[in-house]
């Protein structure tokens, strides 16, 4: 992999040993776990993640549980339909409504993993990202960082190369994209996509606009609820 996206991109399966470490011994992230995984010992958690060679292993391990309780007690059942999704072995950028920072992405990885597919690379606003430990956990569940607050010349190169990094990742890695298609939730359900969620992902591939946007295979999944997380902001 081009050490170009070592700044955004998601851990390698090889760099998992060193980031367990760094997590473990972080006292923040320690108190987190007790709190989600109350009686359990933390060192009966820190040999599960070493005994995880692989980012899909961590996430089957701990995401995968942890999201299927939270869809067995908060809703009354889950579903995907993905019928038009013709060819399974290719990757696609998954441009969805949003809703919830983590559940969007979430539970669409796990009805994936159940249908046969792998789970999603996740494009994550380092806003979000306020401690060390909540950086490299995201990391590791397959996250790539957007860069905010920047200056409008940061900001056009830091679109740039994350678009280059989506290409990348569909067309060299064979990995799946979620992408929210506006910054931020929509809070009044208004699911149009942003023009400028579209410009950034054309600036990366190659040949015209068009030839670009058909590069990331893109797939509009629409997630719907009975009651809406937003309806009342």
């Amino acid at each position: 992999m081009t050490t170009e996206f070592d700044e955004i991109r998601p851990y390698r399966d090889d760099e998992l040993p060193q980031i367990y470490e760094e997590l473990i011994a972080d006292e923040a992230f320690r108190h987190v776990v007790s709190i989600v995984m109350p009686g359990i010992p933390f060192e009966a958690i820190a040999r599960q993640m070493h005994a995880c060679s692989t980012v899909l292993e961590f996430q089957k391990t701990f995401c995968y549980p942890l999201l299927k309780k939270i869809m067995s007690e908060a809703t009354l059942g889950t579903s995907l339909d993905i019928s038009s999704l013709t060819d399974r072995s290719r990757a696609y950028t998954y441009v969805s409504n949003h809703r919830d920072i983590v559940l969007d992405s979430g539970f669409l990885s796990v009805l994936l993993v159940e249908q046969g597919l792998s789970t999603v690379e996740i494009a994550i606003g380092d806003n979000l990202l306020i401690y060390p430990w909540i950086k490299k956990l995201v990391r590791i569940n397959k996250s790539f960082i957007v860069q905010r607050a920047l200056s409008m010349r940061q900001m056009l190169e830091s679109s740039a190369r994350m678009s280059r990094y989506m290409h990348y990742a569909i067309a060299e890695k064979g990995e799946s994209i979620w992408i929210a298609q506006r910054e931020g939730r929509a809070k009044d359900s208004d699911d149009r996509t942003q023009e400028s969620v579209l410009k950034m992902m054309a600036m990366g591939g190659e040949g015209d606009l068009i030839d670009r946007l058909c590069q990331t295979t893109t797939v509009p999944p629409a997630r719907s609820s009975q009651s809406a997380r937003c309806d009342y902001l």
